[in-house]
């Protein structure tokens, strides 16, 4: 049996290009970038290449790109390290209730602080109202954090409308882009972020390193203590091997965007239209027009989550329940509860399926018809 996955919003595999770039920089670039010498010189080189690759996919200078561990620390270091940076401006946040845990827990962390934090509510689309924002915003409010796609559902947030909201006001602009980087062009510029978070293991590079954008001239406490590196923003020496994967990942997503775009586009139609064919009964969470297209959830009435991630696994279809944090949970969707009243069956018998570089017309079929076998076993 051929097992498929189904689930590359939780990471995905790492393209051969990124592995064979990665490979000399292990055995042969080993110098500390910091360093002055000849060895160290060269590190630099490449970490200053890559730097200016990050930049450009999303229009931004090489000096306001941070490399982080993933899209976890960016998040954090965003969060934290601009509020504590900020605090003599005012001490209140905004975030969403539906954001990953990298912001929401971050968030919780800062409450115990003293930091004050509002929490938007989403609709039943999945999406914030801005002028929920809009009426939130208070002269003490320094930070609003908002994520650009939910990795839950795939549902994009009207990231535009609320950059304008704070275009006139003290309150720092975040976003986490980790679901929409490579998928969704991003000029920071253009849209009004000051602060953006981006993961490599999402874009088909290396686990461990990300980047967080962090516009020029904003206040940015280090989390971290005992070097200069990453203008003192992230100490540390760098992953180089990672920082060149991904960089090699970054530019392999935005030479061939639009066809990724069009391709799992296809997968996420071929794959609804054959549940419906085999005759199963499902609703979308969130909005289809409104989301990328590489992620879909969809609720099965009459089932449970724990059942139909068991038998997927066992028919060899890898999806999930929620974000990859929470993979192996079996925990009520926080995105989901956000969206829908708590009693409602919805946020305990939806699963996420995403679709990227280990699919194939065939096997995103196939895929649906597991699922449909299922899901008509469990409902019989």
């Amino acid at each position: 049996m051929d097992h498929i996955y189904l689930d590359h919003a939780a990471t995905t595999p790492m393209d051969p290009q990124v592995a064979e770039a990665m490979q000399p920089v292990m055995t042969t670039v080993f110098g500390n970038p910091s360093s002055v010498h000849r060895f160290g010189r060269k590190a630099r080189q490449y970490l200053d290449e890559a730097r200016r690759s990050m930049a450009k996919s999303i229009q931004a200078d090489e000096k306001e790109i941070v490399f982080t561990s993933g899209g976890t620390e960016a998040d954090n270091l965003a969060l934290i390290g601009t509020s504590l940076a900020n605090q003599a401006k005012g001490n209140h946040i905004i975030t969403t209730a539906q954001e990953h845990h990298a912001v929401l827990d971050t968030a919780a962390y800062l409450e115990q602080l003293g930091f004050s934090v509002t929490y938007l509510s989403v609709d039943e689309t999945g999406r914030i109202n801005p002028d929920e924002l809009k009426a939130a915003l208070t002269p003490e409010t320094i930070l609003v954090s908002i994520m650009y796609v939910n990795n839950e559902t795939g549902v994009i947030q009207p990231i535009e409308a609320a950059a304008e909201i704070l275009s006139d006001h003290q309150a720092y602009f975040h976003t986490d882009a980790v679901q929409a980087f490579g998928l969704i062009d991003i000029d920071v510029n253009q849209t009004g972020i000051d602060l953006l978070s981006a993961s490599s293991h999402k874009i088909n590079g290396p686990k461990g390193v990300g980047f967080l954008y962090a516009a020029d001239g904003i206040k940015l406490e280090a989390r971290q203590h005992g070097g200069e590196q990453e203008r003192q923003h992230r100490p540390g020496t760098e992953n180089m091997a990672g920082v060149v994967g991904f960089q090699t990942a970054v530019e392999l997503v935005m030479a061939n965007k639009a066809e990724r775009r069009g391709k799992y586009s296809q997968f996420r139609e071929q794959f609804m239209e054959r549940l419906t064919a085999d005759g199963i009964t499902y609703t979308v969470n969130g909005k289809l027009d409104d989301s990328i297209a590489s992620i879909v959830n969809l609720s099965f009435p009459g089932t449970g989550v724990e059942s139909l991630l068991t038998n997927f696994d066992l028919e060899g279809v890898a999806a999930s329940s929620g974000s990859a944090c929470t993979a192996g949970s079996i925990e009520p969707s926080h995105v989901l509860a956000a969206m829908y009243q708590d009693n409602d069956e919805r946020i305990m018998n939806s699963i996420r399926f995403s679709f990227g570089s280990f699919n194939t017309t065939e096997n995103v079929i196939e895929a649906a018809d597991r699922v449909a076998k299922i899901v008509k076993r469990l409902t019989s």
